[in-house]
């Protein structure tokens, strides 16, 4: 009717679900950033560890971020796209674990042996084996003969070490009355028996009490991994989402 005008709503970018994706990036950073600090790389510096993970948790931190912030559309294509790559990649990690039990066992084994050689030779490295026998109750990765691998404890003629067939401090069995903490209990321990040395240090290794620990905990570990997929799938609908809205909005410029 004539002096009515008709008013159309044009389509907009949400802004709940701009700052949305905003906010699911900086939860998912930090659970990322707490799974990057729970373990090394064959051997090497943990430090390199974290700045991979680290270069990651930049670049995909930034592209959804300013992605959703500046309506971005390459940015946040880039941002799912990567999202989606990982969560593959953990996906075909998970089967491929299930299916090759036997040579992942082997692999942990060579993994914390490269580590046991070089546990003298960087203090980060050095922390974290202590910490994963002491929470595991373990001692090395098969056993406290292990350490025959590391030129400091190994029980050879040759060595000099006042360390010499003896295991780290974090594989003592500790006293729960003692309050300083006995850094040369293990020393010599690997010169007696092993029923003798049941009571003074852990004898069982780290790959079967990691496999236990696995076991007893299944639940929580399932529950983690399919909490983080589901995170990750949600990101990357918040993110095409997003692309969408934006599209529509430059096809009625």
């Amino acid at each position: 009717m004539p002096g009515k005008h008709q008013h159309f709503q044009e389509p907009g970018v949400g802004c709940c679900g701009k700052y949305f994706l905003f906010g699911f990036n900086i939860v998912f950073w930090g659970v990322l950033s707490n799974i990057s600090a729970l373990t090394d790389l064959g051997g090497l510096d943990p430090v390199w560890l974290f700045v991979v993970v680290g270069g990651i948790m930049s670049v995909l931190g930034f592209a959804g971020c300013i992605g959703a912030l500046r309506e971005n559309t390459f940015l946040l294509k880039f941002f799912s796209v990567f999202l989606g790559l990982i969560f593959f990649l953990e996906l075909a990690t998970g089967i491929l674990v299930f299916v090759f039990k036997d040579w992942i066992r082997d692999q942990l084994n060579l993994f914390i042996n490269n580590n046991v050689k070089a546990y003298r030779d960087d203090i980060d490295l050095q922390n974290l084996i202590d910490f994963a026998q002491e929470y595991w109750s373990c001692c090395g990765a098969r056993g406290p003969n292990d350490w025959n691998l590391n030129i400091y404890f190994n029980c050879t003629d040759l060595n000099p070490s006042r360390e010499r067939c003896g295991v780290p401090f974090s594989c003592c069995v500790r006293d729960p009355a003692e309050d300083v903490l006995n850094t040369q209990c293990g020393y010599d321990i690997r010169l007696k028996l092993e029923l003798e040395q049941q009571g003074s240090i852990h004898t069982k290794g780290c790959v079967g009490q990691f496999e236990k620990w696995l076991q007893d905990n299944l639940i929580i570990v399932a529950g983690v991994f399919v909490g983080i997929a589901l995170l990750q799938i949600f990101g990357i609908c918040l993110a095409q989402n997003l692309v969408s809205d934006i599209k529509a909005v430059k096809a009625n410029w």
